[in-house]
């Protein structure tokens, strides 16, 4: 099969398509092959030598892909050979060919196309399980989502507006704002020219936001607390802004609030498992239905991952950048 391989950390030009040996579904495996993957930034840290893979993933990058079924691994039922799936991955994505735990499985939705739904497990996955299992988002309550025209960002925007939130997102410009706001963002704040700790609190009669699905890390982190609404939720869930910073204990006790740093690519199979049933019971029939939906930058094919990488690099995207097979 071919696959992108990674000849040594560094730049986009250490991206190449490879012949490399075919895999096969294990015990409790799907084999799935492969039409479309999704660019995320954890790839972008795996290139660069920063994120290896989990022990036992795949060497390849890719966290998410949709395709059809092409074998079943022993001991697994629900799923037919031909049936088009899409997929939560540890890693193999940027290949023809990957095998998935058969509980990180999903259904095509309704009304998404094959190539399309590889832009939705990792960032229905990841907002699920932060913004409602993890801090359990309320009707009425504020989510303050940073990077609200990433991925991850469209997919919180859209899930959060839907069960009745308000929601404020930061990006970097009125382009990528407007764009939030057709997705149901309410409170809109460029980062490049504006406070939003003073907007946000501006916008919630000084409440501040209850719930904040962070990417940055370090570098928000004090402005962040400062933000919290009283029993508020901070979520890190990415480090762009670095991963060191002091931590204020009297305003956050204060606020009786708490921080919650998760990981996504490194949990357990069987809390996957239960992400992605979580997901297909609340998620997917509101993408089904219209009400909830991928939103795709560009599609290139795999060959061009090294301009896809430097698509999420200069951060031109709004939503999700796709690799076709």
């Amino acid at each position: 099969m071919k696959a992108i391989t990674i000849t040594t950390p560094g730049g986009p030009e250490v991206l190449h398509l490879s012949e490399v040996p075919d895999v096969e579904a294990g015990p409790g495996e799907v084999l799935v092959r492969v039409a479309a993957t999704a660019v995320n930034r954890a790839d972008l840290m795996q290139r660069q030598g920063h994120y290896d893979p989990p022990p036992g993933a795949s060497p390849y990058p890719g966290l998410e892909c949709s395709g059809t079924v092409a074998a079943l691994g022993e001991g697994v039922s629900g799923w037919t050979v031909g049936q088009q799936v899409c997929a939560l991955l540890s890693g193999g994505g940027y290949a023809e060919l990957v095998a998935v735990p058969a509980g990180q499985l999903l259904p095509v939705p309704d009304g998404v196309s094959l190539v399309d739904a590889a832009a939705l497990p990792e960032v229905t996955c990841t907002v699920w399980s932060n913004v409602f299992m993890t801090a359990a988002l309320q009707p009425g309550e504020t989510l303050l989502v940073h990077g609200g025209s990433s991925g991850v960002g469209t997919m919180a925007v859209q899930l959060a507006h839907h069960v009745g939130a308000t929601v404020a997102v930061t990006a970097g410009s009125a382009e990528k704002l407007a764009r939030c706001a057709e997705l149901g963002a309410d409170v809109l704040v460029n980062y490049r020219d504006e406070d939003f700790v003073e907007a946000v609190r501006a916008a919630t009669d000084g409440r501040g936001a209850d719930v904040i699905l962070d990417n940055m890390g370090a570098k928000y982190l004090s402005r962040n607390i400062e933000v919290l609404a009283p029993s508020g939720r901070l979520l890190v869930i990415g480090l762009q802004g670095g991963t060191r910073a002091e931590l204020d204990l009297a305003a956050l006790m204060g606020k009786r609030a708490a921080v919650i740093s998760t990981s996504l690519r490194s949990r357990p199979a069987a809390e996957k498992a239960t992400i992605v049933a979580a997901v297909r019971e609340h998620v997917w029939p509101l993408v089904a239905s219209g009400a909830i939906r991928p939103v795709v930058w560009t599609r290139l094919p795999l060959a061009s991952a090294g301009e896809a990488h430097q698509v999420l690099a200069d951060s031109r995207h709004v939503g999700k950048v796709l690799l076709t097979l």
